[in-house]
């Protein structure tokens, strides 16, 4: 597929997606949808990548839905879920505002760095509307039921400072920082075994939806797996002769 929307691009062990659409803030039209889930297909059966970072072109980092979906009826676009289902760690580097489904899409990432001049906020229910891609799911799962039922039901927006002290940002830099941080966040964590590091997602992921018993089970099966893999015996050795271990995914 050739991408008009985003831009996706490799270097090393890390795939990088920008939103391409600066002029409507990045807003998620069915376009961006449909390149994004080519995009996140090509990312799971592409072994050379280990993690994924991405960002909005421009003053934004999304602003939430084009409104001519909404205009005109139409099915709107989804995206949050096949964000999720990136196997492999995916880092928000939050350049600007990330409203309604904007903030979904960041939400749906497992590490968000964000400006010190963004904006976040859910103001769906403003319009009549409520979160439909993740929002009322994602929010409360990570700033906490309290915070999230009153940042869902007022449409509040708050702040970058704010989003850190609540957790829904792990970072908070200039804009000159962010792509630097970010990349180096995302290049420290490539280094790192790619199979240890997609178990340790799925057992955090998958154990919030378990009871604890489960979820400790759930761990101990994803440790015992790593167990068979040649990177495992790469670490022991690399550990024991003091090198940086050179791990290979298998």
């Amino acid at each position: 597929m050739t991408y008009n929307a985003l831009i996706y691009e490799k270097k090393g062990f890390v795939g990088s997606i920008t939103l391409n659409l600066p002029d409507s803030g990045n807003a998620i039209t069915t376009r961006l949808s449909e390149e994004l889930a080519d995009v996140c297909a090509s990312i799971n059966s592409d072994e050379a990548i280990r993690v994924v970072t991405i960002a909005g072109a421009g003053k934004h980092f999304c602003v939430g839905t084009d409104l001519a979906h909404r205009e005109q009826e139409t099915e709107l676009p989804s995206i949050a879920k096949m964000i999720i289902n990136i196997d492999r760690p995916v880092i928000a580097a939050i350049n600007g505002d990330a409203l309604g489904q904007g903030l979904e899409l960041a939400l749906a990432c497992d590490l968000r760095i964000a400006v010190e001049i963004a904006h976040f906020g859910l103001p769906q229910i403003i319009s009549g509307f409520i979160p439909w891609d993740g929002g009322t799911q994602l929010l409360p799962r990570i700033i906490g039921r309290g915070k999230a039922m009153e940042m869902i039901l007022t449409g509040e927006t708050i702040d970058a400072m704010q989003a850190y002290e609540l957790g829904l940002v792990n970072k908070v830099v200039s804009p000159k920082e962010l792509m630097p941080v970010a990349v180096e966040t995302a290049r420290i964590m490539s280094l790192s075994a790619p199979i240890a590091l997609r178990h340790a997602k799925e057992a955090i992921h998958k154990g919030l939806e378990l009871t604890l018993d489960q979820g400790l089970h759930l761990e101990a099966d994803l440790y015992f797996l790593l167990q068979t893999t040649e990177d495992r015996t790469e670490g022991i050795k690399a550990f024991r002769e003091r090198k940086t271990p050179q791990f290979k995914g298998k």
